[in-house]
């Protein structure tokens, strides 16, 4: 019979409460001891103890499993830091002393350096194995104090990482692969870009002087340079909306975000898109806003998007319909643009893959061009603004597509005057005073597509070049007024031979105008940042070309140091 019988004991008995709380501490006490077998005993994290010097005590079942050694060929024998890359706790003893600004620490004092101080610490360092062998670990240190809070020793809990580090790896090996794709990507896309802009550059060219040209065309020539000219500049546009996906898509297009007036960009449209309104008999109405609105965002892109909304609103509405663009305010932060047209609309399927790329639902057997990847880039490019685009169709009703951008306050200068678009300057008249050009272009037809243009200027004389080298030399003994530079050329490309005439005291203050079929973003501002003074991409358009030349000539007679490098050439 048992010496406590708690089923006779007597309510509120003494001896009853002392036998229950014993044996409630008693299973408290077994609780706690198998809690700590299982630790001790697990075979997935090495446990190991150590006395305040750092000599192992203790060993656990997951200790020995991971780094081969019993717990009796450790115990009282060896520190951890004898099983870990001692060029690893070389290497924590060098960054904890910058790191604390203590001594280098030997051995296990580097490990145990911060446990010891009460700072929280764990480590990423390779054990070595009774074999040999290696695996990386994260290890946990903690210092062990008794209840005078004297330090006793240290517990290193250790976990095997060889998965996690393995993941790293992988994913570094994946990015650099990722990377290295989109280097190739960029540098396809450039190399395309500038592969198909070459030939183009003769071709709008040439078709730009036939159309500009004195001497009377018949019906068919000026028919055909038309066609010629629509063509080409079609072609250009698909070249760049191409180019402009691929840069969304790889993260890498740049904007200038900033606030802007949505009235003077709606005018801007739509003196841009009314030839094509008329062309199909559509009715423009565009219904400015009632009051200034101010947006952020670019303004270039903006304005692709609206026109591109706006152009797709004619091409497929019927002869005789309307387009209509109002502005309203959504909310204090938005304000929604939308492009509503009389056309065919949509039904529900067709709507839900308007923006997939290449997808022009059908329209390709029509005959309006396209690619089918304007309404793409057009989301894309509101998103990257921060905004969002819809639609609303209804078959034999018409299509309403919308774009809400973030509202912006009205912007002002100093003096709180708003903000006003800058207007173009108007070139300065020509002198009678012959003036010298250079021209570096190992391009036979843009080198005579620009001997044309420049033909038509009599007071102004070409010289040419064919590559850097030569350029060069020709600047130098010549002075031009303007130097015209390829960036692609044989030898020294055009960007170091503008290093070099910039390095040279007569030839350092000739301003120098990229022509270049490099014409991705990073293309041209790398071209500006090296120091030319304009940057035109190719085809070239007559009309900027010469804008640009004229900016250039003034430069070049503002230049302070050209009547005296004369002078000197002449002495």
């Amino acid at each position: 019979m048992p010496k406590y019988s708690l089923s006779r004991a007597a309510p509120g008995d003494v001896g009853t409460a002392a036998v229950t709380n014993e044996i409630r501490r008693q299973q408290a006490l077994l609780k706690a001891g198998a809690l700590q077998n299982a630790i001790l005993n697990s075979p997935n994290f090495s446990i190991i103890a150590t006395d305040e010097k750092g000599i192992i005590q203790l060993f656990n079942v997951g200790a020995e499993r991971m780094l081969g050694y019993t717990a009796a060929e450790v115990v009282n024998r060896i520190n951890p830091s004898d099983m870990h890359d001692p060029l690893e706790v070389e290497a924590r003893a060098r960054s904890l002393s910058l790191e604390l600004n203590t001594p280098i620490l030997p051995g296990f004092e580097a490990l145990a350096f911060k446990a010891s101080r009460g700072i929280d610490d764990s480590y990423d360092l390779t054990y070595i194995c009774k074999d040999g062998s290696r695996f990386p670990a994260v290890v946990s240190i903690t210092a062990l104090r008794d209840d005078y809070d004297e330090l006793i020793g240290y517990l290193l809990i250790g976990a095997d990482n060889s998965v996690r580090k393995q993941f790293e790896l992988e994913l570094t090996d994946a990015k650099a692969t990722a990377e290295a794709a989109n280097r190739a990507k960029s540098e396809f896309l450039s190399n395309m870009s500038h592969e198909l802009r070459s030939p183009l550059n003769a071709i709008l060219g040439f078709a730009q002087l036939l159309a500009s040209d004195a001497a009377p065309q018949s019906d068919n020539q000026r028919e055909s340079t038309e066609q010629i000219l629509h063509a080409g500049w079609y072609l250009l546009d698909l070249i760049n909306e191409v180019l402009d996906l691929a840069l969304i898509e790889s993260g890498k297009l740049l904007l200038s975000m900033e606030p802007m007036s949505l009235e003077d960009v709606l005018l801007d449209c739509q003196s841009m898109i009314d030839p094509q309104a008329q062309k199909h008999r559509v009715v423009m109405d565009f219904r400015p806003p009632p009051a200034p609105m101010f947006v952020r965002a670019d303004r270039t892109r903006v304005k692709q998007i609206l026109l591109n909304l706006l152009s797709n609103a004619i091409k497929y509405n019927r002869a005789g319909g309307t387009v209509a663009i109002e502005v309203s305010v959504r909310s204090p932060d938005r304000i929604r643009i939308t492009v509503r047209d009389t056309g065919a609309g949509l039904s529900p399927d067709k709507v839900s893959q308007l923006f997939q790329p290449f997808n022009r639902l059908g329209q390709q057997a029509g005959g309006e061009e396209g690619t089918g990847i304007g309404l793409v880039m057009t989301k894309r490019l509101v998103e990257l603004m921060g905004g969002v685009i819809g639609v609303e169709s209804t078959v034999d009703v018409g299509s309403a597509f919308w774009v809400e951008l973030v509202r912006a306050p009205r912007p002002c200068f100093a003096h709180g005057a708003p903000d006003v678009p800058p207007t173009h300057a108007v070139p300065a008249p020509l002198d009678c005073e012959l003036r010298t050009l250079l021209y570096v272009e190992d391009n036979p037809a843009n080198l005579k597509l620009v001997q044309q243009l420049i033909a038509r200027r009599p007071n102004l004389r070409l010289l040419t070049a064919t590559d850097a080298s030569a350029g060069i030399e020709l600047a130098r003994a010549h002075l031009p007024e303007v130097i015209l530079m390829d960036i692609n050329l044989p030898g020294i490309s055009g960007i170091r031979a503008l290093k070099l005439l910039r390095e040279d005291p007569l030839t350092r203050h000739i301003p120098v105008v990229a022509i270049s079929a490099n014409a991705m973003p990073h293309d041209i501002r790398k071209g500006l940042e090296a120091g030319f003074c304009r940057y035109l991409t190719k085809p070239i358009r007559v009309d900027a070309f010469m804008n640009a030349l004229d900016a250039a000539l003034d430069t070049a007679r503002a230049a302070p140091m050209r009547g005296q490098a004369r002078q000197d050439e002449a002495s």
